[in-house]
């Protein structure tokens, strides 16, 4: 049964669970929950209107191109938003991002993502732009089994998306001069951001290509990578240990709350989610 509430509450699509949103509240949220279906009531929703796409991933060229230009009032109201974001989290950090710039749709190579270097504080162009003229984000996220489901997250109160659920992962950072920006630095993003939100060190080789997903508001690109089988008391144990070291050293951790979800239905019961997160999850636990 669908179910819509004004204000952006929730959203229970085809069951009783199936959480797409929250709160927008405070400036923080320009760095979250972008891709949403702003203003959704009614009946289930179609496939065109679902938050993100599946794409081919099988052959996929980055090509760099410059930062899109801002116009002097763009630069302005950036930095104040930066401002803002920061008297709300004082532990965000302006740190260099991959930006998407758009996909090439597949002919008879590969498929190719333009992207650009830029940082955090120019998400804030999807309030000052209208959305198919917005930088969309570049993600990596990592599906790790448990014998008691998939590892998610539920992201503290100093993280871009305080509250929500999502799978393990996090931005994709640009390479260094002179690398290559390829599948096999943003394993490398993926494998890193393991070890930062869940203390699970995994080599990089060990992800496999999962799935790419597109926002279908900011075409934000979320690359989707298959982590080994792990021991769900294991996972329990080292997000434990990261939780007490981080706590000592006067940091929150990335992520308040670990679960293990053994279906999408599950995991909407956990509450609000990424925008991702049951298209992944549903497609994940269907094949």
């Amino acid at each position: 049964m669908g179910e819509g509430v004004r204000g952006g509450f929730r959203r229970s699509l085809e069951g009783p669970c199936f959480v797409i949103d929250a709160p927008d509240g405070a400036a923080l949220a320009m760095f979250d929950r972008s891709e949403r279906p702003d203003g959704w009531e009614g009946p289930p929703m179609q496939p065109r209107h679902l938050p993100v796409e599946f794409l081919d991933a099988e052959q996929i060229d980055f090509v760099e191109h410059p930062p899109p230009a801002l116009s002097p009032q763009e630069r302005d109201e950036v930095d104040r938003l930066w401002v803002e974001t920061k008297a709300h989290n004082p532990t965000a950090f302006d740190g260099p991002l991959v930006m998407s710039l758009g996909i090439e749709p597949p002919g008879p190579g590969p498929s190719v993502v333009r992207w650009a270097r830029m940082t955090y504080r120019h998400r804030a162009l999807r309030k000052l732009r209208p959305a198919e003229e917005v930088p969309g984000s570049v993600f990596v996220t990592v599906l790790l089994p448990t014998e008691a489901g998939l590892a998610v997250g539920r992201g503290s109160s100093t993280t871009a998306a305080p509250g929500h659920w999502s799978l393990p992962g996090g931005s994709a950072e640009p390479p260094a001069a002179g690398h290559p920006m390829d599948m096999a630095s943003l394993r490398r993003d993926a494998a890193r951001e393991l070890v930062e939100e869940l203390g699970i060190s995994v080599a990089a080789e060990e992800l496999r290509q999962w799935g790419l997903t597109r926002g279908s508001r900011f075409g934000s690109l979320g690359f989707h990578f298959l982590g080994p089988p792990v021991p769900s008391e294991l996972v329990r144990r080292r997000h434990a240990d990261l939780t007490a070291w981080e706590t000592k050293r006067g940091d929150v951790p990335e992520l308040d709350k670990i679960s293990f979800v053994p279906s999408a239905e599950q995991a909407a019961c956990l509450g609000s989610g990424a925008d991702y997160l049951q298209q992944v999850l549903g497609q994940y636990f269907s094949t």
